[in-house]
């Protein structure tokens, strides 16, 4: 049969290859992998709007305290203290003073929703004010809520950098991700800046876009940053599949904020926020 074959005029052969490649009739057609697609739910599954007075809703906010750097040689002691953080007219203000607190020159507040809100993908709306001049470092960020993976907390396990701001570089606002694979600390982290002139005057929307294979920034809903999952991606360059937890703070000096100095004539400079909503994802149908 094989001789049969090798005898056969070539145009036939060919025929009859493409024939044993078309679909049997009757049989079914081979099943093609459908990508899950996401939306964002219209309602908030978490939210401040901040319609209150006095201290941050303790149901919703701890703080991280104390003043050893936080690993950036940063001046400023987190307190929890009214003066650095309250709520008064629907805004929560997060205020650094220069004053001597625990064994620094610097208070200020840094306030987490660890154990109060933790999030596992979703959309993050955080409207906001940002303070101004020279070694000022806010930040609208998330961490894990646990740690997960490799030996160390940080960068192992992941940051998201919804907004960051150096009060020497006034209008530029940045949008960044950590992990163990791509950060800062070995000139590998990936994000991205926008320049916004009216950062510390008016109020925008600093948001995030969390979902299983794609994490988009945005201010006042524009896209400047987009971090994929690529598919040789594993725990190193995405730890992002484990619930995270939000952070406001102002840092003061370090070695960003602090990179050009700090001028001690700006204080006090506050951060105000509006409102903090976050959407839960959901699978498109």
């Amino acid at each position: 049969m094989r001789i049969a074959l090798l005898l056969l005029p070539l145009p036939l052969l060919i025929s009859m290859a493409c024939q044993e490649n078309e679909t049997i009739p009757g049989s079914k057609p081979p099943i093609v992998p459908i990508k899950t697609e996401y939306t964002f739910g219209s309602t908030p599954s978490w939210q401040d709007e901040f319609d209150y007075s006095g201290k941050p809703d303790p149901t919703k906010w701890g703080y991280d305290l104390g003043g050893k750097g936080w690993g950036n040689n940063e001046l400023q002691n987190y307190t929890n203290n009214l003066d650095n953080s309250f709520v008064k007219e629907g805004i929560l203000t997060i205020k650094a003073i220069k004053e001597a607190s625990g064994t620094n020159a610097y208070s200020s507040a840094r306030l987490v929703t660890k154990g109060k809100g933790d999030f596992l993908y979703g959309k993050f709306e955080i409207r906001a004010k940002l303070p101004s001049g020279v070694g000022t470092w806010p930040a609208i960020w998330m961490l894990a809520s646990q740690s997960a993976y490799g030996n160390q907390y940080w960068p192992d396990n992941g940051e998201l950098d919804i907004m960051e701001h150096v009060g020497y570089d006034q209008s530029k606002v940045h949008a960044n991700v950590h992990t163990k694979a791509f950060n800062h600390s070995i000139q590998t982290n990936k994000g991205n800046n926008r320049m916004v002139d009216a950062a510390s005057t008016d109020f925008h929307v600093y948001s995030c876009e969390w979902k299983p294979d794609i994490i988009t920034f945005a201010i006042d809903g524009q896209t400047y940053f987009s971090f994929k999952k690529e598919a040789t991606y594993g725990w190193q360059e995405w730890p992002f599949d484990k619930p995270f937890h939000l952070l406001l703070n102002i840092a003061i000096g370090g070695n960003w904020g602090g990179a050009k100095g700090v001028d001690n004539t700006i204080f006090p400079q506050s951060m105000e926020i509006d409102y903090v909503r976050v959407y839960p994802l959901i699978e498109k149908k």
